[in-house]
Parts: C-alpha cells; structure tokens; sequence
C-alpha cells in the first residue's frame, strides 16, 4: 500500500533543512575559529639542590663600560712674540804688539878677486881639476843624432862630471863614455866606446858618470823634451878636463 502524497514531501523538507542546518553550522565553525597561535619551545625544569628554604639572589648582569668623555682639543701653542732684534757684537780687536826691529848691520862688500870673477857665498864654483880649467865646455859632450837646443843642460852635464872626475897626473889619455839620461836625472846603461889604454883611467872615467848619476844632479830632462832618455857621448880629453 503507497504512503500518501504529504508524507513523502515532508519527508523532503525534514532532509533538506537539516542539510540547510549542518552546511550553516560548518560555516560559522570556520569563520569562527581561534587564530593561530605562536610556536611553543619546550622547556626543561631542574630542581634547586637540597637545603633551607630562601629567596633566590639575582645576580647582576655584565655592567657596560660607560663611553669615554670625548677629550677637549689640545690647547694651540702659543708663539712667542719677537722681540726686538740686536744687532751682532763686533769682537774687539786687540792690537798686536809689533817685536821690536833690529837693526841690521851693512855687510861689507867683498872686493873681487883677480880675474874679474866675483865669489858668491855658498856656492862652488865649478872646475875642471885643481887648478881649474874648461869645466864649463860643451865641447866634450855630444848627444848623436838629436836635436837638443838645450846649452845650459849641456854645460851642467860637463861641469857635474868634471867636478867628479880625478884622474891621476900624468900622461895624455882619453876615452869616450856613452850613457843614457833618463826624464828624472838617473843614469843607466854606462859602456866605454873607446878605452885609453890604461885601465886604471878607464875606471876613473866610468866612475865620474856613476857618482853623477847616483846623485842625480845632471837634474831632470827639459820639460821642452819631448823624449824621455837623452843619449850622451862624453870624451874625457886632458886637454879640456884639466
């Protein structure tokens, strides 16, 4: 047997309005819904030791350092204010005494001697042997094969070997005697190109060049010489060194 009609539409309402109710009940629980709360941490507790019971002390945290005052800027230095300026001090010059001047006595001349040749003291007039001679000639010394236009180094070289040349008297000998004359005077490289005969002489002559050239006073070359040894031939003859 079929229900009737009104049974099955109230049925219908019943259904759809409970729907109505669950879908509006639903809606308001998401509009209503707590916000969401902050993260928790969790925490662990320790318990204080055994003891009596008392207040905690608060330990005080690390003080900050208060910053430094700023220090106040140095002081400018200060200059000096210029005085007047003073003229430098002269140093006073004491006057030196003057030593007291002696008076010299004149000197008297010297009359000359005879033969018109005046004597100058401290000085040896050169020679030729005792009794003097021809010291002073050139005549006696050759440089072969060299333009010397040099008189007074020629005579020097006379006179110094005649002042040291002191053969033994007696007999008319000769030898000739070639040496070289370096730039500072020294003598080097003595031969006799002729002997006399007599071997005593022949020493005597080579002896005179050698106490010259030890002593060096034939002096050095001119400075006008362009070389710088000068070859010399001296002929020791009686009859010009005598």
């Amino acid at each position: 047997m079929r229900r009737p009609l009104s049974a099955r539409v109230a049925a219908l309402w019943s259904i759809s309005l409970h729907a109505v109710v669950i879908v509006g009940a639903l809606g308001f629980a998401r509009l209503t819904s707590p916000p969401p709360l902050p993260p928790a941490f969790a925490v662990e507790l320790v318990a204080a030791p055994p003891g009596t019971r008392a207040l905690g002390s608060v330990a005080a945290g690390p003080t900050i350092p208060d910053e430094p005052a700023p220090s106040p800027p140095a002081p400018a230095p200060t200059v000096p204010e210029a005085g007047p300026t003073l003229a430098p001090r002269r140093p006073v010059v004491k006057p030196i005494a003057k030593p007291p001047i002696t008076p010299v006595k004149p000197v008297k001349p010297v009359p000359p001697r005879s033969g018109g040749e005046v004597a100058v003291p401290g000085k040896t007039a050169a020679g030729g042997g005792p009794t003097g001679g021809r010291g002073r000639d050139v005549a006696n010394v050759k440089v072969p094969g060299i333009a010397f236009p040099y008189p007074g180094y020629l005579e020097n070289i006379s006179r110094q070997i005649a002042l040291n040349f002191k053969p033994r008297p007696g007999g008319v000998l000769r030898a000739d005697v070639a040496f070289l004359i370096h730039r500072d005077g020294s003598v080097s490289d003595l031969r006799l190109l002729s002997r006399s005969g007599v071997y005593a002489f022949d020493l005597e002559c080579i002896g005179a060049v050698e106490a010259v050239g030890q002593r060096r006073t034939f002096g050095p070359l001119p400075v006008g010489f362009s070389d710088d040894v000068l070859p010399v031939v001296f002929s020791f003859d009686p009859t010009v060194l005598r």
